[in-house]
């Protein structure tokens, strides 16, 4: 087993594009949970609006990327709003339950056979990024020693992480201002911040917009990472995964969901890595665990070290214990 090529590639994981879309989609979820405590549990289904819009845009209407891009996020804010209207006023839980529903109604209903015709079925929509990859400033490999990525993967690193810092500087400008300050006060208790003669219900829309943009965002680096987009894109594992960056990173904090999704996409790869090349090598006997064992033992083990950290740190790695008071009315 070659520590070095292990280390390497799940370096490599971690910075890469899959990475961007599980960050961006963590500080979606960061602005709902953390700094305002609202439950979404469909955080795919933004981003699947947003990716079906870029690759519908080109390849349904003749259109570009860019008008794509806007109308994906205009969607993403009417899909907030029509989440929103009927539930901010109720309980946190009436929130989890619409979204995760209507997340996975979009996507059912996008892969459904009635419209394979338009969105393509179960196999999507693909031919839709020859502008982007023409604007490719990389002409070769990209090789940094220990990790390197092909020109196209590079290309989309820099939009994503660029992305990743516009939205990451917004959030901290956001969170800093009065505005910011509201939101906390609601997570924390919406009944004095309402005695106060705040409107809770809209700051509590306007956070759900604010983060199912920055969902749709990931979206959008979805479809261009895989030059694709298809419903199984995004199931809802999608959303979890993005929880369990959040959590590990640390909610409400700006940096959190960026090194939460780098150290989870790295250990879910380092981990897949090892435990593969283990069986293969006979390094693990097949009598305690063949390679189809071995490619689950990476989920086991993130969920039990996951747990330990709910139970020893629940505030994340680079969170604060005092940020965890969440009002779930």
């Amino acid at each position: 087993m070659d520590i070095g090529n292990l280390l390497g590639f799940s370096l490599e994981q971690a910075l890469g594009p899959t990475a961007i879309i599980y960050c961006l989609a963590a500080i979606g979820l960061n602005v709902h949970f953390g700094y305002t405590g609202l439950l979404n549990f469909g955080q795919a289904g933004f981003m699947l609006v947003a990716g079906y819009s870029v690759g519908g845009a080109v390849t349904i209407f003749s259109s570009s990327l860019w008008i794509g891009l806007v109308v994906g996020l205009l969607l993403c804010v009417v899909l907030a709003l029509l989440l929103g209207i009927p539930t901010l006023r109720l309980r946190a839980d009436y929130l989890a339950i619409v979204t995760i529903a209507a997340a996975e109604i979009i996507r059912q209903t996008i892969g459904a056979a009635s419209f394979s015709s338009t969105f393509g079925g179960q196999d999507g929509i693909t031919d839709f990024i020859g502008g982007f990859r023409a604007a490719n400033p990389y002409t070769e490999r990209v090789d940094l020693g220990l990790v390197q990525w092909s020109a196209y993967d590079a290309w989309v690193m820099t939009v994503g992480w660029s992305l990743v810092a516009v939205c990451c500087l917004l959030i901290w400008l956001l969170m800093r201002s009065p505005w910011g300050r509201v939101l906390k006060s609601i997570r924390e208790d919406e009944d004095a911040v309402r005695s106060l003669g705040k409107n809770v219900y809209s700051f509590k829309m306007q956070a759900l917009v604010i983060g199912g943009v920055i969902g749709g965002l990931a979206g959008v680096m979805t479809s261009l990472r895989s030059a694709a987009v298809g419903p199984s894109f995004f199931a809802t594992d999608v959303t979890f995964f993005a929880y369990t960056a959040l959590l590990i990173g640390g909610a409400a904090r700006v940096l959190g969901p960026v090194a939460g999704a780098i150290i989870f996409w790295f250990l879910i790869n380092f981990l897949g890595s090892f435990f593969s090349q283990a069986t293969r090598s006979e390094l693990i006997p097949t009598w305690i665990m063949d390679s189809q064992q071995a490619s689950l033992m990476r989920f086991i083990i993130t969920g039990l070290g996951l747990m330990l950290l709910m139970i020893y740190r629940p505030q994340g790695i680079f969170g604060d214990r005092r940020e965890l008071a969440l009002d779930a009315r």
